[in-house]
Formats: structure tokens, sequence, C-alpha cells
């Protein structure tokens, strides 16, 4: 699960040209809402058997919103790793974070990702945590199909669908196509309150501080700009019946057709 800021407010830099993530509201991204709920049909269909659901999240404090609204809608427990050292990391710090973590909760049998975060959008960490944990991967799926210990999931592409399958233990990222997330019941969110959520520092997980955080980082943002303002649009006027094609001639000029 990631805390990002949300995408309706008024998002900010930081003077290091990191996300700020303390001076905005934050929320649970939408993107892996898909992830909860695939994961909570999973363990529906498993009905009789042993299943536990556990939200994972790697964030500052705010973060822990995150795995609580997990709990809400449906997760059984929760980890939130927190560590000053963590601030700034690229994806592939977070992603070292998280298979430390994954590890230390201890080897699953699936885990479940969102396609992409809705403020980096990198769309990587769910390959690169299949790398570091040693586990195929089945990603973008748009439908997710389970039977035992194997998994079939649709990705759509441009062009085609394909359908894809692997065998438990494996990664698996889920698109917003998979369904509709669903919303926390007054009956979870009362639940939540009662779950626990266990806190992992860097030290917990064996992870050296000094392979974390903006100054290892691979990638970087080099400059920032706001957005400009909108401007006035262009208004084609129809003299004489002509409006048709000093349309299209606009369209044309701007290559739309």
């Amino acid at each position: 699960m990631k805390y990002v800021p949300d995408a309706t407010a008024d998002r900010q830099f930081e003077s290091d040209n990191t996300v700020d993530r303390v001076g905005v509201d934050g929320l649970l991204s939408e993107l892996d809402e898909y992830a909860v709920e695939q994961s909570l049909q999973i363990k529906e269909k498993r009905e009789g058997e042993e299943v536990t659901v556990t939200a994972l999240c790697v964030g500052p404090a705010e973060a822990e919103a995150a795995v609580r609204k997990s709990l809400q809608m449906g997760a059984d427990a929760g980890v939130h790793v927190i560590d000053d050292a963590i601030a700034g990391s690229d994806a592939i710090a977070t992603s070292l974070v998280l298979a430390k973590a994954i590890e230390k909760i201890g080897q699953p049998d699936l885990i479940v990702c969102g396609m992409a975060s809705t403020d980096a959008g990198m769309s990587v960490v769910p390959a690169m945590l299949a790398e570091r944990l040693g586990l195929p991967q089945v990603t973008f799926a748009s439908v997710v199909e389970t039977q035992g210990d194997q998994v079939r999931i649709k990705r759509d592409g441009d062009t085609a669908t394909e359908v894809v399958g692997g065998t438990l233990p494996l990664v698996l990222s889920v698109t917003d196509q998979t369904g509709e997330a669903r919303y926390p019941s007054f009956k979870g969110i009362m639940a939540a309150k009662k779950k626990t959520v266990d806190t992992y520092s860097l030290g917990d997980l064996g992870v050296d501080a000094g392979s974390v955080g903006l100054s290892v980082a691979w990638t970087e943002v080099a400059e920032t700009s706001a957005r400009p303002p909108r401007t006035a649009g262009e208004i084609v006027t129809d003299e004489s019946g002509s409006g048709a094609a000093a349309l299209a001639e606009f369209l044309a000029a701007k290559k739309f057709i």
C-alpha cells in the first residue's frame, strides 16, 4: 500500500525536488485499493481455508492511514515501515525495503500490488519485488482468476489481450479494470480499530540506512515548475455555413485529424 498526496489537492515539491508528503493531505493510493479488493476476493473464494491478508506500507508517520484504510476494507493485519532515512528513496530502494519487510513478515503465497502509484506512476516496483524475492511475476492484470495454486490473468495491450498464468508463490499487479474497490462499511471501520499495525524500522529489517534515501537514488527530479494557467480557447465561428470546413482546418492544423 502506498500513501500518496491527494491528487485533488495543491501538490507541492520540497526544496530538494522531492514530493511534499507532509504539508499536503494524503491517502491510500487509489490504484492500490484495487490490489486490496482483489486480495479480499481471493480470500473470500477460499472459504474454509486459513487465509490472512496483510497490508504493507512504507512511509512517514502519516502513512499509517493507508494501512488503516486497508484494514477498514477487510485486510486482517497491517505492517508499517517507518524510518527517517527512507525519505527521498527511489523505486530501487523502495523495492529493497519492501522485499526485506516481506521476508520478515514471512514469505507469502501471493504478493498483490497496484499497477502504479498515483504520484510517481513508474509501474516498476512489482517487477523489482519479484526479482529481489526470486519469484515469478504476472503483471497489469485486468482480470484475475485463481484455482488452487494457479493464477491466471488477462493483460490488455494496445492491440491484443494476453492470457498469462503462473504458479504460487508469485507477485501479481492489478489494474483499475479489475473491478470497483469496495467502500469500508461501518462494521469494517469499527473492526479495524481492534486490528494491530506492526511497525518496523530499517534496523528491524536489517537494511543499511546508507542504501536508501535521496543521496543514493538512481533517479532524480532535476527541475520542477508550476502548471501554467489554462488559456482561453479559440472560437471557430460559422459564417455562411463555413463552420464545418473551418473546424476541420483548425483540427488538421493542430494535427488532431
